[in-house]
């Protein structure tokens, strides 16, 4: 057996043997330079570099990074989906290439690890019109004693790599390792191309040669890079031999743990199994997302929404299971202080605060969940009556199989229950839900609020006088520095502004502290004394949210939007008035931090 922090260490010793650094692993959060709100594969940090930017490490570098994905969370319940997992990786920027690589690769798969040589397979690129078939690789491996028969061409699907959904990033064609887990064909012609499972992926090498372009298209890249991805988690159930992911010490300790409490077992399989593994994953990931060194709180918009998904989920299944959702905190507490307390050291000393973060969205949930369960059931019980009674008086009615999208947003609105936690429970009882209907309903809904708010707001700047004038460039770098101290997922919730003074309203669920609010207030003067000259622009609204420029209420924008930027620290959609430079504000002071509503907090503010 090799256990979880065992693997890590043998990877980066490894390594480091061959010239490399272990630069660490980054932030889980997206920093915005390639589009997605998380970091989703372990090169995603080393854009710049791969680009061609030098790396103050050097040019070959290795680490073990944590990942979140969350586009097919519906499928985590099964032996083999993870919403976070970790990629060993290691880079060349520049230095050495596929000679080297596929010889190390080799000798890390059959020496440190054991694996027979005659058994080891790999794939190549094909090749297509835009780039040649890879022979190179191919003879690398089979100078390393790769059976020629194990070495199979594929086309572009299959062995090229690339972000999608982005430009501007590298890409090129992969190397791909295989393995079988046993010596038993299914038929004459079992290989890695068989569905019938006998071969797992264990890895594979990417060779950046090319950079992505608009319309599909690619240039090479100056300088040729390596990168090297094995997913930790599939290499550690791999090399136990086991087929199912939730088994490894990464699991194990949590799963053990809802046996216990639930009286159910894991091995039993069914939905107890399934709920088992979507708590341990849920609750993982939330760990993972709040601890981290930019870490996020459960909100309903970007990051937080997910978060809140995610642990929204996880109290619905532990409801399945028969457990109080109180119990989270006990499978949060062994991954931090068990799992990943080497590996990730912010953890433990962040523990006191994400364990209070998810015992507020517990509470917050569970306050409305039974209601909404039953809101739910009066929905589909009311569809069935009507669609017997309408059968009875009509044989050729076309009965009804969907809840409609008003309904949705009640359950939303009114229970806090995202809309994908309706349309599973929908789709358990055989039913669909009408998305569109409830895109419409909370547009409508926000519509009517912004509304309210818009007549707040332009209260407030009644008076456009030099003082609230200032007052209102105050507010643009008091949210900026929000973002910074607090979580880069604050955002505005409410501004009214007078003469006198500024209060500003942001989703934030607990008080900040005495520390907080030195520091929010210290930031703002440290622009207010840089002089940063305040610059107006109008240009495409599309084009503000491609650059990353915020605003509060996006229904009430335009096709052009005015837009205000205090250097690379504040970029707001706005109507204004600002004044010319933060210079002009004088001294800012926060007199109040309170509560306005629930998972909100309100700032008064004042400029001496």
């Amino acid at each position: 057996m090799i256990t979880s922090k065992q693997l890590r260490n043998k990877w980066i010793s490894f390594y480091e043997s061959k010239g490399h650094v272990n630069i660490g692993a980054v932030s889980l959060i997206g920093d915005g330079s390639t589009g997605v709100m998380f970091n989703v594969a372990g090169m995603q940090p080393l854009m710049p570099y791969l680009l061609g930017q030098p790396h103050p490490a050097g040019k070959r570098l290795c680490n073990v990074q944590g990942c979140v994905r969350t586009v097919d969370i519906e499928s985590v319940g099964d032996a083999s989906h993870f919403t976070f997992f970790e990629m060993m990786g290691n880079w060349s920027l520049g230095d050495y290439f596929k000679k080297e690589k596929t010889a190390w690769s080799f000798e890390l798969l059959t020496k440190e690890f054991g694996l027979d040589k005659d058994k080891l397979c790999s794939t190549v690129f094909a090749g297509n019109e835009s780039a040649p078939r890879d022979e190179e690789t191919a003879k690398f491996l089979e100078e390393l004693g790769i059976r020629k028969e194990n070495i199979f061409y594929l086309d572009k699907s299959n062995n090229w790599w690339e972000l999608e959904g982005t430009v501007g990033t590298p890409c090129g064609p992969d190397n791909e390792w295989f393995y079988p887990l046993h010596d038993e064909k299914c038929c004459d012609t079992c290989d890695i191309n068989c569905a019938c499972g006998r071969y797992v992926e264990i890895g594979n090498d990417v060779y950046m040669q090319y950079k992505k372009l608009e319309g599909g298209k690619y240039a090479p890249l100056e300088n040729k890079n390596v990168d090297t991805g094995f997913g930790l988690d599939r290499m550690l159930a791999f090399l136990n031999g086991l087929t199912d992911g939730y088994k490894t010490d990464l699991f194990s300790g949590v799963i053990a743990y809802l046996e216990k409490i639930s009286g159910k077992r894991y091995d039993d399989g069914g939905e107890a199994q399934k709920a088992m593994r979507i708590i341990a994953d849920h609750t993982r990931t939330s760990v993972m997302l709040i601890g981290d060194v930019n870490g996020i709180v459960p909100s309903n918009t970007g990051a937080g929404y997910i978060l809140r998904r995610l642990m929204r989920r996880a109290v619905r299944y532990a409801r399945t299971l028969g457990i109080e959702s109180k119990e989270l905190l006990n499978a949060a507490k062994i991954f931090i202080e068990e799992v990943y307390n080497e590996a990730y050291p912010l953890l433990p000393e962040k523990e006191e605060y994400i364990l209070q973060e998810f015992s507020r969205e517990i509470e917050r949930f569970e306050a409305t969940l039974e209601k909404g369960i039953k809101e739910f059931e009066k929905c589909v019980n009311g569809i069935e009556r009507k669609n017997e009674f309408m059968s009875k008086q009509n044989p050729d009615y076309v009965k009804e199989s969907a809840i409609g999208g008003k309904q949705a947003f009640k359950l939303y609105d009114t229970y806090g229950f995202p809309l994908e936690l309706t349309e599973e429970l929908a789709a358990e009882r055989g039913y669909t839900v009408d998305a569109a209907g409830f895109e419409a309903a909370f547009k409508e809904h926000q519509q009517k609020s912004h509304a309210v708010a818009e007549g707040q707001f332009k209260g407030g700047l009644a008076d456009t006088g030099e003082a609230t004038t200032r007052l209102h460039t105050a507010t643009h770098l008091l949210n900026a520095a929000l973002k910074k101290v607090l979580s880069p997922d604050i955002n505005q919730k409410g501004s009214n502004i007078t003469p006198e003074r500024l209060r500003f309203d942001f989703n934030f669920s607990r008080p900040l502290t005495e520390e907080e609010i030195r520091e929010v207030e210290a930031l703002v003067n440290e622009k207010i004394k840089e002089d940063i000259p305040v610059v107006f622009a109008e240009m495409p609204y599309e084009q503000a949210r491609e650059e990353g420029i915020t605003g509060v209420f996006d229904s009430k924008y335009g096709e052009v939007v005015k837009t205000y930027s205090i250097g690379g620290f504040s970029r707001e959609m706005c109507g204004g008035p600002h004044v010319g430079r933060t210079g002009e504000l004088g001294t800012f002071k926060i007199v109040k931090e309170q509560s306005s509503a629930s998972g909100i907090r309100r700032i008064k503010a004042v400029l001496e």
